[in-house]
C-alpha cells in the first residue's frame, strides 16, 4: 500500500518499530453501533483499557482518503458525531480511499488495515457471520472470509447472537479458522455466555493463545484466529431472554424490508429499545472485557 494511503499514528508506529504490543480497534462501533455520546465514551474507555493492559490502542478508520491507524482525541470526537459515514468491509474499503468518503471499519476491514500496518491482535465486540434466513437472502458476512485469509487474532464475545450460530461455526470450520473458547468449553453468544454450542478448542491463558499464534505462523498457515471471550457473568443477558427479543426484532426487520448492511445496525438498535437499554450496557461491558484480553495476548505475543 502506498505510504500516502496508510497513515499510522506516531505512537502506534513507534510501538510497532520497537516490537511493543499494539491492539487494533474497529470504528463501526463508534459510528454505527452506539448513540452519541455513549459511543465516544466507550471508544475512550476501550482505548484506556488497552493502555492499562500494557498495549497501545490503534483505532482504525478511513478519513480524507487515507486509512488512519490510530486516532487522536480530536478525530475520535469528530467521528463520534460524523454523518454519512460509510460502513466499510473489504469491498468498500478501496472505494472510500479513492473517493475520500469517510468510512468506519467493520471486522473485515479492520483486519485488513491492521495487517497492512503490522498489527496482529484486534479487539471487537462480536463478529459477523451467516445470517438467519440465509436460504432466502444469501446474507453471509465478509468477516468469515477475512478470518480465513488475513493473519490477525480477533478477540470477541462470539458471533453476534442475531446470526445463525450453528451455520456460522460450520463456516468457520470449513475455512480452517481456529475458534478458541477462552476459559470455556461453550461457544459464547455475544450477550450470553453460552450459545448452546461447544467451543471447538479451549485455551485458558494469554500465553497459550500467543503460542498458538506463533505455531500457526511457523506452519505457514494463512488466515486469522478467533478467540471467543464470554461476556462477564454480571453483565450477561440469559440466552432465552435475548432470543425472545431477537425474534421480535427480526420480524420487524422483515416487515420493514430492512436488508444487506442495514440489518445489523437495525437489529442492534431495536434490541436496545426492547431491553430498555440493557443490551447496550452489556455490549459496552463485553467490548471492554475483550480489549483487556486482547492487550494481554498482545503483551504475551510481544514477549515471545
Amino acid at each position: 500500500m502506498q505510504d500516502t494511503a496508510l497513515v499510522v499514528a506516531p505512537e502506534v508506529a513507534e510501538a510497532l518499530a520497537a516490537g511493543r504490543p499494539v491492539v487494533a480497534l474497529e470504528s463501526t462501533i463508534i459510528t454505527h453501533g452506539m448513540p452519541h455520546p455513549r459511543n465516544l465514551e466507550t471508544a475512550r474507555a476501550v482505548e484506556a483499557v488497552v493502555r492499562a493492559g500494557g498495549a497501545v490502542p490503534a483505532t482504525i478508520a478511513v478519513i480524507d482518503g487515507r486509512v488512519r491507524v490510530g486516532l487522536d482525541e480530536e478525530t475520535l470526537a469528530w467521528l463520534a458525531q460524523a454523518r454519512d459515514v460509510m460502513k466499510l468491509s473489504r469491498a468498500d474499503l478501496p472505494f472510500a480511499v479513492a473517493t475520500g468518503r469517510p468510512g468506519a471499519t467493520t471486522v473485515a476491514a479492520t483486519m485488513i488495515c491492521a495487517a497492512l500496518a503490522g498489527i496482529r491482535v484486534f479487539a471487537t465486540g462480536g463478529i459477523g457471520g451467516v445470517h438467519r434466513g440465509v436460504e432466502e437472502t444469501m446474507d453471509v458476512s465478509a468477516d468469515l472470509e477475512e478470518l480465513a485469509r488475513t493473519p490477525v487474532c480477533v478477540v470477541c464475545a462470539g458471533a453476534k447472537a442475531i446470526l445463525d450460530l450453528p451455520r456460522t461455526l460450520e463456516a468457520l470450520e470449513t475455512r480452517g479458522v481456529p475458534v478458541i473458547g477462552y476459559r470455556t468449553d461453550a461457544l459464547p453468544a455475544f450477550w450470553s455466555r453460552d450459545s448452546g454450542l461447544p467451543a471447538p478448542l479451549r485455551l485458558d491463558t494469554p500465553d497459550a493463545i500467543a503460542a498458538l499464534l506463533a505455531a500457526k505462523r511457523d506452519l505457514g498457515l494463512d488466515g486469522g484466529v478467533l478467540v471467543t471471550n464470554p461476556v462477564p457473568e454480571e453483565n450477561e443477558i440469559p440466552r432465552a431472554e435475548i432470543e425472545s427479543h431477537i425474534a421480535t426484532a427480526l420480524a420487524e426487520a422483515r416487515a420493514q424490508g430492512v436488508g444487506a448492511k442495514a440489518v445489523t445496525p437495525f437489529l442492534l438498535g431495536r434490541l436496545v429499545e426492547l431491553t430498555a437499554g440493557r443490551s447496550l450496557e452489556t455490549n459496552i461491558a463485553l467490548v471492554k472485557s475483550n480489549a483487556t484480553l486482547a492487550a494481554e495476548i498482545a503483551v504475551a505475543a510481544a514477549r515471545g
